[in-house]
């Protein structure tokens, strides 16, 4: 069994507060033509995330034996593309959703215009960001992270729920859209971690993709129960959102007990699939249940 001791929560705001400072710098350092483009996409990835990606990042890495120097480029890149995507997300043609993280949304903040051109720039400087720092195995992290938010991943999942309004799926039918939408970006973090610390053939690698897969739906499960049980103030965001939209969730095919004991059951097959790992994966292991207990 790995030892979750209470140093986890420590390492996960010291995390926090490192990759935030990283993404403050890579603005502050820039001097941009458009201003008021520059201004969005700072909005929106400067403020109040969770910053859980950049953290499995972070984690992964260590676990693997990475230095945090090295996982930086990783995690700064796998955050301008969770941000790129909230941002197009939350488009009037998409979501059209008014809050996130408890604010206006890019485009309510701006104008629609300019927050499409600020997803598509924070998508590009991610690419410019791990290209810059040109890690070891950089084609292959390329590769993952391309795959994770284009049509094999988010952008794939973001469109198959988008087409799945007023429809009746079944659980797998969900299960797949959730594993390109959500679950692709998660499972590329960690496994930008580890090939930041080691080769593309390193037996470790899979423990930590079947982690991640496992990570990856359970945290989009306990999103659709947050849109149930939880608040708008505490969520950051418009709570209710997916039943008013009539979007098949979790809870709406398995009710909230069936939803929340089918994240339970993911989290033990993530925390089986770090048993290799040894105890250098108890970072991991705390991030995994952190997913199926957040309150937002």
């Amino acid at each position: 069994m790995i030892d979750e001791t209470m140093e986890w929560p420590l390492r996960l705001s010291a995390d926090q507060a490192h990759i935030n400072a990283q993404l403050d710098d890579l603005f502050a350092r820039h001097d941009a033509p458009a201003e008021r483009l520059d201004a969005a996409m700072r909005y929106a990835v400067v403020g109040n995330g969770k910053r859980l990606r950049a953290v499995l990042v972070y984690a992964a890495g260590r676990a693997l034996g990475g230095d945090d120097e090295d996982l930086d480029p990783a995690a700064v890149a796998i955050e301008l593309i969770h941000a790129y995507s909230l941002v197009h997300d939350d488009l009037p043609a998409m979501d059209d959703d008014d809050l996130r993280r408890g604010q206006p949304t890019v485009h309510k903040a701006f104008d629609e215009a300019t927050a499409i051109l600020a997803g598509d720039a924070l998508q590009t400087l991610a690419f410019e960001t791990l290209a810059e720092a040109a890690p070891p195995r950089l084609a292959a992290m390329i590769r993952i992270l391309a795959q994770a938010a284009g049509r094999d991943g988010m952008a794939g999942g973001q469109a198959l729920d988008l087409y799945a309004v007023g429809e009746s799926l079944d659980v797998a039918a969900l299960a797949e859209i959730h594993r390109y939408k959500t679950g692709a970006l998660i499972r590329a973090a960690v496994l930008l971690g580890g090939l930041t610390a080691v080769a593309e053939s390193d037996p470790r690698l899979l423990a930590l993709d079947r982690y991640a897969t496992a990570i990856g739906l359970a945290f989009q499960i306990h999103d659709d129960v947050l849109d149930v049980i939880g608040d708008t103030h505490t969520l950051g965001k418009a709570a209710g959102a997916d039943a008013a939209r009539d979007k098949p969730t979790y809870p709406a095919l398995l009710g909230l007990d069936g939803a929340q004991d089918r994240a339970r059951a993911l989290l033990d097959e993530a925390l089986e699939a770090l048993a290799p790992l040894g105890e250098a994966a108890a970072p991991l292991a705390g991030l995994a249940r952190y997913m199926i207990e957040r309150e937002y």
